[in-house]
């Protein structure tokens, strides 16, 4: 009796029968499931290239983005984000009316600036890329607390629209090097600075009204890069005298004539609805937490439900595609933590440039894939178009660090597909665990 082929005795079928020559003889293998071994079988329809994606950056310009980054660095043993009150003398951590010298004390929001240039540099060309910061700008030296807390609006929020007119390589890299100047231009001190509160759910509402293009043409995505929990709702369903309400501003929210009253409290419930009626328009959300705040407390647990309402959760096939301390669902295929989390400039350009990978319209001549997919040798791995085994070659296929390039004549095959003609790409592979 016969076997049924499993993805491994397939795949090792393919290999073998490539390489065997040898007339009528027949191989069988039976089905087996070795611990040591990892089995990847990849199949991927193309049809033809999308539109490049709009993608608003919604960007949290509040006073905390001042903060050091690492408020106890020391430079020749010296704190160097530690000032002195000349006159009390006490010691204080520089912050928002205490301005940190960002050439000795990077600050949230220079490290910002710092990886937001590259990426932009190398995603320019890929979307059209739109700049929303929150909560609304203001240059008041004494702003009121509603002003503090005011979310983006039209006006001065939106620094920099989506370009809707363009569509070029060019074009497109040249209105995000314009896009980046804007950013860069933001200083980390003075009228224009990061100030006021982190109104996320209505800011969230405002910039889906930005996003107009048809869906199904171009996906729409909005990128909320945040370092605080979300506050400052007026509205908020809870307010200080209730035990629901998780108080962000200290002790401000207990007094019911306090303007904190309910602002003060934390404004998970509508930021996370917020997220979820945006992606029932198809509008996606990708949420990265940077900064203390949003890597412990209650920042996970927030960031966590939003990304995964947002559509953009991270997903994975094994631990290893998840980072140091985070795990795969194997049955979902997703990370334990659905959002983006970065401490510092590094960990927010490797962020960065993850999402970057994603936000690509999808190069029909390579398939992706991930590091536990990868086999663990050349010669374990076997690819098909439209059935048809294809050996690797400068004319069919290469196989790299992040996946299977198609070239020559095999690229131009799947370059000419169409959603009337699609051709079918499966990739299959070995990886010795």
């Amino acid at each position: 009796m016969r076997a049924k082929l499993t993805p491994l005795s397939a795949l090792l079928a393919g290999i073998i029968g490539g390489a065997m020559m040898a007339g009528c003889q027949t191989y069988d293998f039976e089905p087996v499931d070795p611990l040591a071994i990892a089995q990847t079988t990849k199949e991927t329809v193309i049809a033809a290239r999308r539109s490049k994606p709009d993608v608003m950056l919604l960007v949290d310009t509040s006073g905390s983005m001042t903060q050091p980054v690492n408020p106890e660095l020391e430079v020749n043993g010296v704190k160097v984000c530690y000032g002195k009150d000349p006159s009390s003398g006490q010691s204080y951590i520089c912050r928002e009316n205490l301005p940190c010298n960002t050439a000795v004390c990077p600050t949230r929001w220079s490290e910002l600036q710092g990886a937001m240039g590259p990426f932009l540099a190398e995603s320019g060309k890929l979307v059209r890329f739109g700049l929303t910061t929150y909560p609304a700008p203001n240059t008041s030296t004494s702003p009121t607390v509603a002003e503090s807390c005011a979310a983006a609006s039209a006006g001065e929020s939106v620094r920099v629209a989506i370009p809707t007119g363009l569509d070029s390589d060019e074009q497109l890299q040249a209105h995000a090097n314009d896009l980046n100047t804007i950013l860069q231009k933001i200083p980390n001190s003075g009228p224009n600075q990061p100030k006021g509160g982190t109104p996320t759910s209505g800011s969230l509402q405002f910039t889906g009204s930005l996003l107009t293009s048809d869906p199904e043409e171009r996906d729409q995505i909005i990128i909320l890069l945040t370092d605080g929990l979300p506050n400052c709702n007026v509205g908020n369903e809870y307010n200080g005298s209730q035990t629901e309400c998780r108080c962000t501003v200290e002790s401000q929210c207990q007094l019911s004539q306090s303007p904190y009253y309910r602002r003060g409290c934390l404004d998970k419930n509508a930021s996370v609805a917020a997220v979820k009626d945006l992606k029932s328009r198809r509008i996606s959300t990708i949420v990265i937490g940077f900064g203390a705040e949003t890597s412990a407390g209650d920042g996970p647990s927030v960031l966590n439900e939003m990304a995964n309402e947002g559509g953009f959760a991270r997903t994975c096939q094994a631990d290893v595609d998840c980072g140091a301390g985070d795990s795969c669902n194997l049955n979902t295929k997703l990370c334990g933590r659905a959002f983006y989390q970065a401490g510092n400039r590094e960990e927010l350009a490797s962020a960065l440039k993850k999402i970057s990978e994603q936000l690509a319209t999808v190069d029909p001549c390579f398939i992706k894939l991930d590091p536990s997919q990868l086999p663990s040798d050349k010669q374990l791995i076997v690819v098909y178009i439209n059935g048809e085994r294809t050996l690797e070659g400068p004319d069919t296929w290469t196989l790299g660090d992040s996946g299977v390039t198609f070239t020559g004549n095999a690229c131009a095959r799947l370059e000419a597909s169409r959603p009337e003609a699609p051709v079918n790409v499966e990739v299959r592979a070995i990886r010795q665990l």
